[in-house]
């Protein structure tokens, strides 16, 4: 049953095709610009122009969306810049719009602050005590005063045009007040993916460059999740399922792939899994030193994805993958 390529093709279990596969692009202010992310080679922050020019390309090798982050031209502590009309983000999705070839791709706008706050942080800020460091030596993360924000978010961005919105900052019911906040303003169509198990991992380092989100102090540890419990993962997805998700995803995918299993076969919504920065740098930096086949590991990561269960991944190979699979 495996001696030809043609043989192995015909009983093969499990594929992947470019239609499965998420693009994420980092939007950036000014025109022509192209600034290459240090540690993630062929990743770049794009101005709008450029990030049309690279859904264009994204859509004519079959791709099935993208994923839209921001850098804004200012920071705030509330992080004001997520939710404006003529947000970074906002602007893309309206250009994308426009674009005939880029129309044919999904098009999914994270929701969350941290890109745009000056603290680098998910939510609004607040000291958990006094101390002498000013940048709050103990902190917390307001749950509630977040929710309001992270719903503005949602609409300003579905009003723009995207096809779907994702909230990763793993706020306690943000599926919730999002569902309602998109209802009452007459986008009852606009569905949820939800980021339903995002484990603080050590894998997001080099995406926090391309996105310019480090936690100016502390970490993230305290609202997203202890990569050791896969129990909570499941509490977690039932939780954003019953306030209205109409998607769900995992983050990150390598070392969580029992975490896609164990949600497949507990949940019967579409999933997704994102292959994120760390995962992508690090076979890069394999491929570079020669210890590994670029394409042949590129293609046998994102199968092992699939199998584990997720019907879409996110990745940064959406591009090199799809021009081999196409």
């Amino acid at each position: 049953m495996r001696q030809s390529e043609p043989l192995r093709a015909l009983v093969r279990e499990t594929a992947v095709e470019p239609g499965d596969l998420i693009y994420p692009l980092f939007i950036c202010p000014g025109k022509g610009v192209r600034n290459p992310v240090s540690s993630m080679p062929g990743v770049f922050n794009l101005s709008v122009d450029e990030a049309v020019r690279e859904a264009e390309e994204a859509a004519q090798l079959g791709i099935g969306g993208l994923l839209l982050f921001g850098l804004p031209e200012s920071k705030d502590e509330a992080g004001t810049g997520a939710w404006e009309a003529d947000g970074i983000v906002q602007q893309a999705l309206r250009a994308l719009k426009q674009s005939p070839a880029a129309k044919k791709l999904v098009l999914i706008a994270d929701v969350c602050l941290c890109e745009y706050t000056s603290h680098g942080h998910c939510g609004v800020v607040v000291k958990s005590r006094e101390g002498p460091n000013a940048n709050f030596d103990t902190f917390d993360v307001d749950n509630d005063p977040t929710l309001e924000l992270l719903a503005r978010t949602a609409v300003s961005q579905a009003k723009a045009g995207a096809d779907v919105v994702a909230p990763s900052d793993m706020m306690d019911g943000r599926v919730a007040a999002i569902r309602k906040a998109l209802d009452a303003a007459d986008l009852k169509q606009t569905p949820i993916l939800s980021y339903a198990s995002k484990f603080a991992s050590a894998f997001y380092g080099p995406f926090r460059e391309a996105a310019d989100s480090a936690p100016q102090f502390g970490d993230r540890r305290s609202y997203q999740m202890d990569g050791a419990n896969l129990r909570e993962a499941m509490r977690e997805i039932d939780l954003d399922i019953e306030e209205g998700a109409d998607m769900i995803l995992m983050k990150p995918a390598m070392p969580y792939l029992d975490v896609v299993r164990a949600a497949r076969e507990r949940v019967d919504v579409p999933i997704g899994a994102y292959q994120v920065s760390g995962e992508y740098s690090m076979l890069h930096a394999a491929f570079q030193k020669g210890w590994l086949d670029q394409n042949r590991a590129m293609l046998e990561s994102l199968l092992g994805i699939r199998r584990a269960g997720a019907d879409f991944i996110v990745t940064y190979f959406a591009k090199d993958a799809a021009k081999l699979l196409g």
